[in-house]
């Protein structure tokens, strides 16, 4: 076959009809030269051409692939069908694009989050370079240091590129008030080890990395676009950061990030000029490697540890080596994307199969809506039979049919999700991996066609299962004869239908239970005592004094005092504090922590505790109880007593006790002093309302050995009590206040408490959210369901039910015939739901926060629901036959 005549069959059509014609007319005129008459020559011309029709034909059939042929022909006859019954039309397609469109909008979530590469070349060959380590009893991750990168970046046989990095806060002064912007501080190999190029300008070198080297910025495509007026001759320009002159040397490419950050795209990259000199490690950095080719991660973990004894023999003095060897360090060689995906992957997954199963539910339902218009259609698959239509072509008629709708609603769905899509990426949790990566993209568009091909097949199959077989078996004379209400003469004319509604409320009811669980969870948090009272009224800013002050403890805690003094000096301030990192913020820190009388085997050591440094005041203004003991008082600050604070849960751990924790002294790191423990304060649920509120050490704010060279000593968040919260007017006291004490200092994350709160629950909220939707549609699609099946048997029993009635069957006994088929269908569909429920929701485990998977209450609340549903459902067909007129219906038979 040519396909180039296959697709021009019209045009050379005619083309050949002429030019059989012209044949016939010069044979005609050779056989009237030899003396025959004009007609019989005509005649005799034909004969010898033969039948010129049957000639086209069979042109026609060697440039046709029949299959296509037929699919087109029966695509068009779907098309018409359609337009002759709008309203079955819109109904099924609106049914379908709702569920088409919502998993294809949560596929394209999964998509840009979990499956899509990162935007990185060859990104498979990223990696995050860490380690693990026992702390007490339990092995966590630990962090990177610049030593471990002098050992590695030397030594290594597996990366091609490593390099160091971590987020900081910078000041911006200039023209106008001063800003505050997230900072990328990197080792001059991360850029080069990503592979992404700057769209102006360059990388850093190794000469910008060097300490004491001329000050250099690269700039995001975002900044440059809105804070640089996205000028082309940027490079060279000088931004005044941090007090100190740095040169644009390039513009990054937009979205461009390093693993995962917070905020998502920092503004500014910075080089980190690290000084291998400080005799001090710092453990504040996370580290990332390219691999070479070739390399595998078990390669590359191997690679770490043969190293790891040659970091500690060169880098860890003799006298800590016991301390670090009870580590037990682990190289820990993983893809960065796991990194950036989290734990968010497996709760994608789950939301993906949960929404797949609204797509299900909306399959029956139209299947049902087939299987009834198919009814109808009984007589006409008889004569297409009677009259030589095979098999395969009644199929693909009716499959033909299904998949229009499929693709209808396929396309419909598409816009459906899109425009989701743009809720989900303006109104989804921030800390949502990947946000800004989601998208309609040809995957998703390929995802999209092949569920509305696959959807349209699958209900298709149906009515096809239905009718071919009747249409083709002993029937035939019956369907020619009775037209469609053969189909509704035997005993099984709505098995079929029944079965797609069992289907439907069992399937509702795996949705409904998951759906359930994720509001008990979220009452569940929403009951939880956060540590902490009236957020609403607790306004939060963040300072970041100069992190060249870090080496100057003295300073930096005296110019924190004064901030505070000026902040609660403010009208309408009751009480006003300060602290590391606000509750549920995701900034806890954590050490290993001992307490004295404590006897810790040879090579363990104590467990990890939570760190916060806080100010005196803290507690009485985030309304946290101290239960048991004192405050800190602003003498301990500054005269650097050894004093220390607990949380009620670490006392009980610790010393069984609250009181017993009193008088205790507890030890942070592996040296140092021992802090005397003052007072225990109720639990704050730190790590969010959905886990449990973690073991505490609060110490007073001021640099500690432990912490030495810790920048986050410099950036702290001020905390003020007061009715005048979030008013403009409020925030220019605050930013009048802070520039009292430093003016080139900006005021940053302005938000209250209840702002931290709330998005600490965003990604439950969300996912409840999805959930919620999705019990609510499946809830009402299998009411529709039932409703419509429960309808067509009362309009296919009209006969019957006006014979009954006229016979004296009383009007409730008609109803509660049509209300106990619908509850006994629905009966049997809980019944397979709720086995399906017990089964499948343990995948919603790790999403679930005080509530079993299979919660009895939820189980007896979401039966009772269907229950419900599936009676108000039944109810109305059931009243529409109660009140047929017998009279009516017998004589219009």
């Amino acid at each position: 076959m040519s396909w180039r005549r296959f697709f021009r069959r019209a045009r050379a059509d005619t083309e050949l009809r002429q030019e059989l014609e012209s044949y016939l007319d010069i044979t005609a005129a050779e056989y009237e030269a030899r003396g025959m008459a004009p007609d019989e020559a005509r005649r005799a011309a034909r004969r010898k051409l033969g039948n010129l029709t049957r000639i086209r034909e069979e042109v026609h059939e060697l440039n046709t692939a029949a299959f296509l042929e037929g699919l087109v022909r029966d695509l068009r006859h779907a098309a018409r069908m359609l337009r002759l019954n709008p309203a079955f039309g819109a109904m099924t397609v609106l049914t379908l694009a709702l569920g088409i469109g919502a998993t294809t909008a949560i596929f394209s979530v999964v998509n840009g989050v979990v499956i899509r590469p990162l935007p990185y070349p060859d990104s498979e060959n990223v990696v995050t370079v860490t380690h693990s380590a026992v702390f007490g009893n339990v092995r966590g991750g630990f962090p990177f240091s610049p030593q471990f990168l002098a050992t590695y970046g030397a030594g290594n046989r597996s990366f091609e590129r490593l390099g160091i990095w971590r987020t900081g806060q910078v000041a911006i002064t200039g023209p106008g008030d001063p800003v505050e912007r997230t900072a990328l501080l990197v080792t001059q190999e991360i850029l080069p080890a990503l592979g992404v190029q700057p769209t102006l300008g360059r990388w850093f070198s190794p000469d910008d990395d060097m300490p004491g080297a001329p000050e250099t910025v690269i700039v995001s495509d975002a900044y440059w676009r809105n804070r640089l007026g996205a000028d082309p001759d940027v490079i060279g320009r000088v931004l005044r950061i941090d007090a100190r002159p740095r040169e644009i040397i390039g513009v990054m490419p937009p979205r461009f990030t390093v693993g995962r950050t917070s905020p998502a795209y920092p503004d500014l990259i910075l080089p980190l000029q690290i000084d291998m000199a400080e005799p001090r490690p710092d453990y504040g950095f996370q580290a990332l490697a390219r691999l070479r080719d070739g390399v595998t991660l078990q390669q590359a973990n191997a690679d770490i540890a043969r190293m790891l004894p040659i970091w500690m023999s060169t880098y860890v003095p003799a006298d800590r080596r016991a301390p670090v060897d009870a580590l037990q360090l682990l190289p820990d060689v993983h893809a960065l994307k796991e990194d950036v995906v989290g734990d968010v992957g497996q709760a994608l997954w789950v939301m993906l199969g949960s929404i797949s199963i609204l797509l299900l539910i909306a399959c029956a339902n139209v299947a049902n809506l087939l299987l009834v218009r198919a009814e109808s259609r009984g007589q006409e698959l008889a004569v297409r039979t009677a009259l030589g239509a095979r098999s395969g072509d009644i199929v693909r008629a009716l499959l033909s049919e299904s998949l229009a709708l499929g693709l209808l609603g396929g396309l419909l769905g598409v816009g459906l999700a899109y425009g989701i899509l743009q809720v989900v990426v303006a109104f989804g949790p921030a800390d949502l991996p990947r946000l800004g990566e989601i998208a309609i993209d040809p995957s998703v568009l390929a995802f999209a066609t092949a569920t509305s091909i696959v959807s349209g097949l699958c209900f298709g199959l149906a009515p096809v299962a239905r009718h071919v077989g009747r249409a083709f078996g002993r029937h035939l004379p019956e369907a020619m004869a009775a037209g469609a209400r053969w189909a509704s003469a035997s005993r099984d004319r709505h098995r079929s239908q029944n079965a797609l509604v069992v289907a439907q409320v069992a399937l509702a009811a795996v949705l409904l239970v998951g759906s359930g669980l994720m509001i008990r969870t979220f009452q569940n948090m929403l009951r939880v005592e956060p540590g902490f009272t009236s957020p609403e009224t607790i306004q939060t800013v963040r300072v970041s004094l100069p992190a060249t002050l870090s080496t100057e403890p003295d300073r930096v805690v005296q110019m924190q005092a004064e901030i505070l003094d000026q902040l609660t000096a403010i009208p309408g301030v009751d009480s006003a504090a300060y602290i590391e990192s606000l509750p549920m913020d995701g900034g806890l820190g954590g050490a290993i922590v001992a307490t004295e009388g404590t006897t810790y085997q040879a090579g363990e050591l104590p467990p990890t505790r939570g760190i916060k440094l806080v100010s005196p005041g803290l507690f009485a203004t985030l309304g946290t109880p101290i239960v048991a003991g004192r405050d800190l008082d602003w003498t301990e600050v500054f005269s650097q007593r050894n004093v220390a604070l607990v949380s009620e849960g670490f006392a009980r751990q610790t010393w069984d006790s609250v009181e017993g924790a009193l008088g205790k002294r507890i030890k942070v790191g592996t040296d140092g002093g021992w802090q005397d423990v003052i007072g225990v304060v109720a639990d704050v649920y730190d790590d969010g309302a959905d886990q449990e509120a973690p073991p505490l050490v609060y110490w007073p704010m001021r640099q500690h050995p432990f912490v030495a060279g810790n920048l986050l000593l410099t950036s702290i968040s001020f905390a003020m009590r007061s009715d005048r919260t979030g008013t403009e007017a409020f925030l220019a006291d605050i930013r009048e206040a802070v520039a009292r004490v430093t003016p080139d200092r900006p005021v940053a994350q302005v938000r209250t408490l209840a702002d931290v709160y709330r998005a600490s629950m965003a990604r439950k909220s969300f996912f409840l959210t999805i959930l919620g939707i999705a019990g609510t549609m499946a809830l009402v699609l299998s009411i529709v369901g039932i409703y419509g099946v429960l309808a067509y048997a009362v309009l296919q029993h009209r006969r019957e039910v006006g014979i009954r009635l006229a016979l004296g069957a009383r009007p409730s006994v008609v109803t509660g015939m049509y209300v106990s088929r619908g509850i006994r269908l629905s009966a049997v569909g809980i019944v397979i739901g709720v086995a399906g429920a017990v089964a499948s929701t343990r995948w919603l485990s790790s999403l679930l926060f005080g509530v079993t998977p299979v919660d009895p209450v939820t189980f007896a609340v979401a039966i009772a629901v269907l229950v419900l549903a599936a009676g108000v459902a039944s109810y109305v067909p059931a009243r529409r036959a109660a009140s047929v007129d017998p009279v009516e219906t017998l004589a219009a038979q």
